[in-house]
């Protein structure tokens, strides 16, 4: 039987724009993405993960297979999501860099893996310099990560020109992906006489690739993804049903005998984000094309290894799949997604021109600086990406080393460093999300000018009085930003209401560590975000509920090698009533410090606070810290120590109502009467109170929690969902965890049968997903070795391991363990 040569190609573009506090290198809490901490952990939680551990379900319902879908499909991750989680969800990380290894053996070498110009800059609307950089540190990222060379790059927007195709190509990119309607005109490479035929509104045959050429000589291939069927995804609920999918995708092929590609494009956030489970109808979809012998999955790599193409294209320049304007949705009031009624998107005009021209106005600053500390700045910067994705020591000595213009000082060093970063920033201020949606207002936008605002702050260390007029040409642009929000006003508002807070240097985190330190405890040396710092003395001071903490500290920048000293005083006289005070210390300051310290002291042991704080401000000169300057999580985590004692009264109060008055409740349950609201509100606190408290249980207090359940029903309490399922869901997951790593104890495993049996109790859906996987990892692993077994006791081990696994609802019957592999029997 000849092999088949009709071919699917499924491709997730996942990206979610950098969210990082440009100060701090982290992501803060963002309360809409409650109970997660981000919108990069919830979607993580919803898409990303899921896609590398993906369920298959029977009939009934019950896990049969888990699979990496990565590993057959086409994906490409934007770099910086990809170093988020990197760092912040290691195995996640690890499925997706496992499903790329997979993607190779899979498709005959080639990696389904493609690379990303690095921050989703729209291309088209850089200059020559940023978008090398761009492709420059695309390249670099991802052969990073997955250690190989990138034979795709993904496009932001799929944003294009033919002068971007051209860089892409003398880079060594040897394809890209495309709408259907950017491409203008194609014809035959088996004629040198062929003419060019016009392939108007999105006419052309997506099922082939296409040669484009360039003047100087290179060329590479561009595939143009099915539009109508994109659309089915990401709009209209095909991924309801992985039947449809698979049929739908299958009905792209024409009857012909030549090679053809069905493929399609989207966000990837489609597969379980935007569509809940859509992970799920992914892999069943990737499963039953599997099993059609008349299809052949693939992916572009390979594709076009074995079927290189046989026509040439030219493309619309200017366009990208999501402006039907071309690429004016990222610098023009083009009408795409105009949000409210009356509300208009002028604001993009004057943001990019203040971007522009403050980037242009760094240019001969950047030349005339840089080259005095690198012998090429701009080679240094496309250099430069080493450093940002490893900030180890000995990587920033041989960046150094290869590019510095002589030997630095350590002064020189410093702004060399503070140059890059400045650059750095340049290009993160470009992030496309920011013009995307409806306003100015909206956390994206803030988000690039937090960036903008960076770069001026390090053009100021960097260039001194040079960039003095900087800031003040910025906020003149941003001033003609206007929001549509009233309460907004316009963009420089916006600056100094939202980003100028974030502003931070060495003092303010040496104020941040002095204040955390009267509720941690730190090491003598510790690392605050991207800063280090050392304790070089640390003391503190107690009277009544007062505490004094006198310090000094060096801080030091991770991330420029900035680095000063401090003293510190900080005064708590309870609750939030915080006063803190810090200046530059030097070893001049040695004998004042002390003379000060032991003056201070003296009065706080009389708790005469009010002559402590007095002679704060004579020492200091001003007390300007308190609560409010920590960090925001660090705030809220300090927030929660002090509220602690006083939510603790509240919950008794509240639960000391409802239990004197539950038989009231209860009659007026019973007798289907209105419950007074006071009383309805103390009946749901004190039973969602009481199921947390029972679900924090070490072990878990399964009669405290039958007990509420029981009061719950019987009161017609509504429980606090979300944060209940989530924590139930991480009980779970601690519990697989420990059995997984005790190499079989049976306690544990006896403890995460109990835990379980618990949990399905509860009257709600339980996202128990990241328990099932490590339910099957531990299966998978060498038929999991349990060292801490004895061999007559394996089989009734095997036995409650399996009971566990139906009670996380997978089909147990149906899946065995082959040379290390877990397969299925049956469905």
């Amino acid at each position: 039987m000849p092999a088949p040569r009709r071919f699917v190609c499924i491709h997730g573009h996942f990206y979610q724009p950098p969210r990082e506090n440009p100060w701090l290198e982290a992501v803060e809490t963002q309360d809409s993405a409650a109970p997660y901490h981000d919108w990069n952990e919830r979607i993580c939680a919803e898409c990303y993960a899921t896609n590398g551990a993906a369920r298959i379900v029977n009939v009934k319902n019950k896990i049969t297979r888990i699979v990496n879908n990565y590993a057959r499909i086409s994906f490409n991750f934007g770099p910086t999501l990809l170093s988020w989680l990197q760092e912040n969800a290691h195995r996640t990380y690890r499925m997706i860099l496992d499903g790329e290894k997979r993607s190779r053996k899979n498709f005959k070498g080639h990696s389904s893996a493609m690379a990303q110009g690095y921050n989703h800059i729209i291309m088209p609307l850089a200059n020559l310099r940023d978008r090398m950089t761009q492709i420059r540190w695309g390249i670099a990222d991802y052969q990073f990560h997955y250690g190989i060379p990138p034979e795709g790059m993904w496009l932001a927007e799929t944003a294009a020109d033919t002068e971007t195709l051209e860089l892409l190509a003398a880079h060594g990119i040897k394809f890209t992906v495309l709408a259907p309607h950017q491409c203008k005109r194609i014809r035959s490479l088996k004629t040198t006489d062929s003419e060019w035929t016009d392939t108007p509104h999105a006419s052309v045959d997506t099922t082939r690739p296409y040669r484009i050429s360039f003047d100087n000589g290179l060329s590479m291939a561009v595939f143009f993804y099915d539009g109508p069927r994109s659309r089915a995804i990401a709009f209209e609920g095909l991924l309801n049903s992985g039947e449809n999918f698979a049929a739908r995708l299958k009905d792209g092929f024409k009857d012909t005998p030549d090679a053809q590609l069905a493929h399609v494009a989207t966000d990837g956030e489609s597969y379980g984000h935007h569509h809940r489970h859509g992970e799920m109808a992914l892999a069943y979809t990737l499963r039953l094309l599997e099993e059609d012998k008349n299809v052949k999955l693939i992916n572009y790599g390979s594709f076009l290894a074995q079927f290189p193409p046989e026509n040439e294209c030219e493309i619309v320049d200017n366009t990208s799949w999501s402006c039907a304007h071309g690429i004016e949705r990222w610098r023009s009031n083009c009408g795409c997604n105009g949000g409210k009624p009356g509300w208009t998107q002028e604001w993009r005009t004057p943001l990019r021109k203040g971007l522009d021209d403050l980037r242009d106005a760094l240019i001969p600053l950047t030349e005339r600086e840089g080259n005095k500390l690198f012998n090429d700045v701009w080679a240094a910067r496309d250099a430069y990406i080493g450093v940002v994705l490893d900030r180890t020591e000995e990587t920033v000595e041989q960046f150094l080393r290869e590019h510095r213009h002589h030997r630095l000082t350590a002064d020189e060093r410093v702004r060399a460093l503070e140059l890059m970063e400045m650059q750095r920033h340049t290009q993160l201020m470009y992030t496309s999300c920011a013009w995307f949606f409806d306003d100015i207002s909206g956390i994206e936008t803030v988000q690039i000018i937090a960036y903008a605002a960076r770069v001026l702050q390090l053009a100021q260390c960097v260039f001194g009085n040079d960039a003095a007029v900087l800031e003040s040409a910025f906020l003149a642009h941003l001033a003609e930003a206007k929001s549509n929000d009233a309460n907004a006003g316009d963009g420089a508002q916006l600056y100094h209401k939202k980003v100028a807070s974030l502003q931070l240097g060495l003092e303010q985190v040496a104020a941040h560590y002095a204040i955390s330190s009267i509720f941690s405890s730190f090491a003598e040396e510790t690392d605050l975000y991207c800063y280090k710092v050392r304790r070089d003395s640390y003391d503190i001071h107690t009277s009544g509920r007062g505490r004094l903490a006198l310090g000094r500290a060096t801080i030091s920048s991770i991330i420029t090698g900035e680095q000063k000293s401090f003293s510190f005083a900080v005064l708590h006289f309870g609750d939030q009533n915080i006063t803190a005070a810090v200046k530059p210390y030097s070893s001049a300051d040695a004998t004042s410090f002390e003379a000060f310290k032991k003056e201070v002291a003296e009065q706080v042991l009389r708790a005469d606070f009010p002559d402590v704080i007095r002679i704060l401000d004579r020492y200091y000169g001003h007390v300007d810290y308190s609560l409010t300057s920590l960090f925001t999580d660090d705030q809220r985590r300090i927030v929660r120590v002090i509220l602690n004692s006083t939510l603790w009264d509240i919950e008794k109060s509240l639960t000391s109502i409802y239990e004197d008055h539950a038989s009231l409740l209860h009659y007026l349950s019973q007798a289907g009467l209105p419950k007074p609201p006071a009383l309805a509100l103390a009946a749901g606190f004190a039973v969602n109170a009481g199921l947390r408290r029972a679900l924090d249980g070490d072990p878990i207090d399964l009669a405290l929690m039958r007990s509420y359940l029981k009061l719950a029903k019987a009161d017609g309490v509504q429980f606090e969902t979300p944060t209940l399922s989530y924590l139930a869901d991480q009980r779970m997951k601690l519990a697989m965890v420990e059995l997984q790593m005790s190499s079989g104890s049976r306690e544990m495993l006896d403890r995460a049968v109990t835990l379980v049996r618990a949990l399905v109790e509860l009257p709600f859906e339980l996202n128990l997903w990241q328990a099932q996987n490590v339910w099957y990892e531990i299966m998978r692993s060498s038929s999991y070795a349990l060292t801490s077994l004895a061999p007559e006791d394996r089989p009734l081990w095997d036995r409650d391991f399996a009971e566990l696994g139906r009670l996380l609802n997978i089909d147990t019957a149906a899946i065995k363990v082959i040379d290390l592999s877990v397969v299925t029997t049956g469905d």
